[in-house]
């Protein structure tokens, strides 16, 4: 077991290869140390050239660090990631033309390093059907030269699924909180797991490098067994990085690592505004136990309303990256979440997610259309990618998309969205049950698109709601005015009012 310096980790890389990086969104287990080395590298010796970069989350502070240390013209071939939201350089770049660039969902590419690890022939899911990846739509492209099919449509036993292709792996860069001197690396001071374990194993079996960056380096038998997330064998070298933080944003959160239980009234008051009528409106659907998740942007304002009303320990939100209770955090620092009660490896959680075992999905659009598909991944002149969006919305059982009807002059419900990031048609053949949150109005996904079933206090329908819309819904015979609640300052007294748990199948067995 070696240990080595930043420089020297990034001197590893070679022309082509490709780099498999853990980590998540703002700073949560990024091993940004070796990162800089290598953008570090490149701006001095323009090596190594034309990598590709593999991440199943997207990683970045949204401004330089991260992924974005790779942003430059020349290191980079090809990016293949959930999301560019936190790396605005890397959208730059595919937006410019300057690499080949795909966005596919996070889940998959999760779960894929797991099957990589396996050696198994790749991932077959019915994750991203009739959405922008599948490649009869776009094959989860984000730039014209990327016109490698890295996904397959495949039938089985009558049924679709898409075949998600592997990949050859060159070096693997993670991160963990200690790791001692045989090479074995924990993660208990980390906000997430993800699935370090799984890129480790996977790029091993293909004979790549795994370098992991660390705080601490400890003696070696001073671990516990329990607490080691990559064993030794598995780890080639390693780089201590001891003023590494946590995330981006915060050195060191008791609360996130699960050492600290918060109290209700630390987790902030959303200020009034359209965000915290969005947020009670979707907090009206929750009911006693109810399993949820909670998608980036608005939808993370549901946390902040369910502490408000004292009602978090009766509800169990979770978020992708594998944190299962406590108040999801939002902003630059969503994955991580407050006093969690268990944090499992990213690829489980989307298992669970994917085999439908949520109840309800709290997720943010950023445009809706006529046929009642939703876009989050290119809008605007931005790409954005999906993130965890398409295995989330396509497994949940019910699905409440919030966001604003309007923003500024734009209208958000469109004719057409620009990309399918959620398909209206193939939610409405599977039965699924959908509804649209915005601060004016409710919309619920009916027989031939969106119908308006609520509407907000003092409000007329065809000035304000019709007016802002770029098509004409159905209007729901029996439409409604919005809980005034909503809408004042108070607490709505929403844990007096929460509706039981639907019974599951077998209850009747338990005494």
């Amino acid at each position: 077991m070696r240990r080595i310096t930043a420089e020297q980790a990034a001197a590893i890389l070679r022309d082509g290869d490709t780099l498999v990086i853990g980590g998540s969104g703002g700073g949560h287990a990024v091993p940004d140390a070796l990162l800089e080395a290598v953008g570090n590298r490149f701006r001095e010796t323009a090596a190594p050239r034309g990598i590709t970069a593999l991440h199943p989350v997207g990683l970045g502070d949204g401004k330089t660090r991260g992924a974005g240390h790779l942003a430059q013209d020349g290191l980079l071939k090809r990016v293949v990631s959930g999301t560019f939201v936190n790396s605005p350089g890397i959208a730059r770049l595919a937006l410019d033309e300057k690499i080949e660039a795909y966005t596919l969902p996070q889940g998959a590419l999760s779960q894929l390093m797991r099957e990589m690890a396996a050696g198994r022939a790749g991932l077959l899911t019915k994750v991203g059907l009739r959405t922008f990846v599948d490649p009869r739509i776009g094959g989860g492209r984000q730039s014209e030269r990327a016109t490698e099919d890295l996904i397959e449509v495949v039938t089985l036993r009558g049924e679709e699924f898409l075949f998600y292709k592997p990949y050859k792996l060159d070096v693997a860069f993670i991160r963990g909180s200690a790791i001692d001197e045989a090479g074995n690396l924990s993660m208990e001071h980390e906000a997430v797991t993800l699935e370090m374990l799984s890129i480790a194993q996977a790029a091993r079996r293909q004979g790549g490098i795994v370098v992991a960056q660390a705080k601490h380096l400890v003696p070696r038998g001073s671990l516990h067994p329990k607490m080691v997330k990559v064993p030794g064998i598995l780890i080639d070298a390693y780089v201590i990085v001891p003023d590494q933080w946590q995330t981006y944003e915060t050195y060191d959160s008791a609360a996130y690592s699960g050492h600290h239980r918060v109290a209700f009234d630390e987790v902030p008051r959303l200020p009034a505004g359209p965000r915290r009528i969005v947020a009670r409106r979707g907090a009206l659907e929750l009911f006693e136990g109810a399993i949820c998740n909670l998608g980036s942007g608005i939808s993370t304002g549901i946390a902040n309303v369910a502490a408000e009303e004292a009602m978090l320990d009766r509800i169990c939100l979770t978020n992708e990256q594998g944190n299962i209770g406590g108040a999801p955090a939002s902003g630059n620092e969503a994955g991580a979440a407050s006093s969690p009660d268990a944090q499992v490896d990213q690829p489980y959680q989307f298992d669970f997610y994917d085999g439908g075992g949520l109840d309800l999905a709290f997720l943010s659009f950023a445009e809706f259309d006529a046929e009642g598909n939703v876009n989050v991944s290119r809008f605007g002149g931005r790409i954005v990618g999906p993130g965890g969006f398409v295995n989330i919305s396509q497994g949940a059982g019910r699905v409440i998309f919030g966001g604003t009807l309007t923003a500024g002059e734009s209208r958000k419900a469109v004719r057409q969205v620009e990309q399918i990031s959620f398909s209206g048609p193939y939610a409405r053949e599977r039965g699924q049950e959908v509804l649209y949150v915005t601060e004016r109005a409710v919309f619920r996904l009916g027989d031939t698109g969106p119908e308006l079933i609520e509407i907000a206090p003092g409000l007329d329908v065809e000035r304000d709601v019709v007016g802002a819309m770029a098509f004409r819904p159905a209007v729901s015979p029996s439409l409604r005015t919005m809980d005034a609640a909503l809408f004042a300052d108070e607490p709505m007294g929403l844990a007096a009012r929460l509706k039981p748990r639907p019974a599951r199948a077998n209850a009747d067995r338990l005494p």
